[in-house]
C-alpha cells in the first residue's frame, strides 16, 4: 500500500503513532501549531512547505511566493493567538533558476516577514527538482491565552474573520479557463497570489479570551469546521455563508454552486472561531476596534453532526471534503501546502 492509496492524512495519523509526544505540549498533536512553555508564555511554532507543482498557480510571481509562504506560516501560529516574532526558511531550487527569481523570492519572503512583523533570521539552501520553501515561524502568547481547536462548547457561536470563495473562483479562472469581469477578475486573483493572514484578529481575541476554540481556514471552511468538531467533540449548525456577491455572480453564470465554492474552495487564510455567547458582542467590537469583521455563520451543537441550514434550501450535512496531498487527483486541482505534522 501506497501514501497514494491511503492519502495524506491518513499518513500523518501513521506518523502520530509513531512519534513520543512531549508531555509538557501546551497544544495537542492535531492543532494548527505546536506550543510549548516558555515561562509565562507559550513559544507556538508553525511549519508549512510550498512546493512549485501543487502551490504556485498560472502567473504568480516569485515575490508572492516568498510573501505567500511567510502567510501560510503566520496564519497558523495566528490562530493560536501568538504574536509572530521570528521564522526560518529552507529553500530549494532547481538548477535553472535564475539569480534574479531566487532574489525576488527572498526578497518577497523578508516583505512578508516584515508585514506581519517577523525577522527572517535565515535558513538553508539546496538544489531540488522543484522549488521549494519550508518554512518555520515563532510566535508568543500567554500561556493562558493561547486559543486550541478544542475548546468549542454547545451555545458558542461559531464565526469567521472574512468570506469565502474568491481563491476557489480564482483558481476556476486560471486553471480552467472560466471567464469573468475584470473588477471580479482582479479580486479572485488578488485572493490567490496574495493572501491575508488575519493577525490582528487573532491577537485580540487572545488577548481579551474571547474565543473558546480556532482554526486557520486554510484547508477549507468545511473542512475546518470539522476539525474543530472532531478535537472539541462537537457539531454545528450552519445557517449562514459569507460569499461576496462576485462569487456568486460568477457561480451563476457557471452554472456553478457558491456554496461548493465557499465550503470546498481553501486558502482563504481566514480564522474559523468559537465565541462564547455571552462574549460575543465584545468579541465583534474588539475585532472591529483593530479594524476586522467577525460574520456569525451558526452555532456550536451537542450533537456532533455538521448540518448546513440556509433558507431556501433543503437541510444537509456538511461534507468533510478538501485538497488532499498524494490523494489521485485530477489535473485541474490545486492544494492548499497540506496538513500540518503537529
Amino acid at each position: 500500500m501506497s501514501v497514494g492509496d491511503v492519502g495524506e492524512r491518513s499518513l500523518i495519523d501513521l506518523f502520530f503513532t509513531l512519534i513520543e509526544g512531549f508531555p509538557r505540549a501546551v497544544l495537542p498533536f492535531g492543532d494548527d501549531a505546536v506550543g510549548v512553555p516558555l515561562g509565562n508564555d507559550a513559544l507556538i511554532i508553525n511549519t508549512d512547505m510550498l512546493v512549485g507543482r501543487t502551490d504556485v498557480p498560472p502567473g504568480m510571481s516569485y515575490w508572492q511566493v516568498g510573501r505567500k509562504a511567510v502567510v501560510m506560516n503566520v496564519s497558523d501560529v495566528v490562530a493560536k493567538g501568538a504574536k509572530p516574532m521570528w521564522a526560518v526558511f529552507s529553500l530549494g531550487f532547481p538548477r535553472h533558476t535564475t539569480m534574479d527569481d531566487a532574489g525576488e523570492l527572498v526578497k518577497g519572503l523578508n516583505a512578508g516577514c516584515r508585514e506581519y512583523g517577523l525577522y527572517y533570521l535565515g535558513g538553508d539552501t539546496n538544489e531540488c527538482a522543484d522549488l521549494v520553501v519550508s518554512g518555520t515561524a515563532f510566535g508568543l502568547v500567554g500561556r493562558t491565552s493561547v486559543i486550541s481547536r478544542s475548546g468549542a462548547r454547545p451555545g458558542d457561536i461559531v464565526a469567521v474573520t472574512g468570506p469565502f470563495g474568491f481563491t476557489a473562483m480564482g483558481f476556476k479562472i486560471l486553471l480552467e479557463n472560466m471567464s469573468a469581469d475584470s473588477q471580479s477578475k482582479n479580486l479572485a486573483l488578488r485572493a490567490v497570489y496574495e493572501p491575508q493572514a488575519k493577525m490582528r484578529e487573532g491577537i485580540v481575541l487572545s488577548e481579551r479570551n474571547l474565543a473558546s476554540s480556532c482554526i486557520d481556514s486554510s484547508d477549507g471552511l468545511a473542512w475546518s469546521l470539522h476539525e474543530i468538531s472532531k478535537m472539541s467533540g462537537i457539531g454545528f449548525i450552519i445557517d449562514s455563508i459569507p460569499a461576496p456577491k462576485e462569487v456568486q455572480t460568477f457561480a451563476e453564470n457557471h452554472n456553478l454552486d457558491p456554496l461548493e465554492l465557499a465550503l470546498y474552495g481553501g486558502e482563504e487564510f481566514e480564522l474559523v472561531v468559537t465565541i462564547p455567547s455571552v462574549k460575543w458582542s465584545r468579541a465583534v467590537d474588539s475585532v472591529k476596534v483593530v479594524g476586522g469583521t467577525l460574520y456569525k455563520i451558526g452555532t456550536v451543537t451537542e450533537d456532533k453532526e455538521l448540518l448546513l441550514r440556509l433558507p431556501n434550501r433543503a437541510e444537509k450535512k456538511i461534507e468533510p471534503r478538501g485538497f488532499e496531498h498524494f490523494r489521485k487527483q485530477s489535473e485541474k486541482d490545486f492544494g492548499e501546502h497540506g496538513t500540518d505534522l503537529h
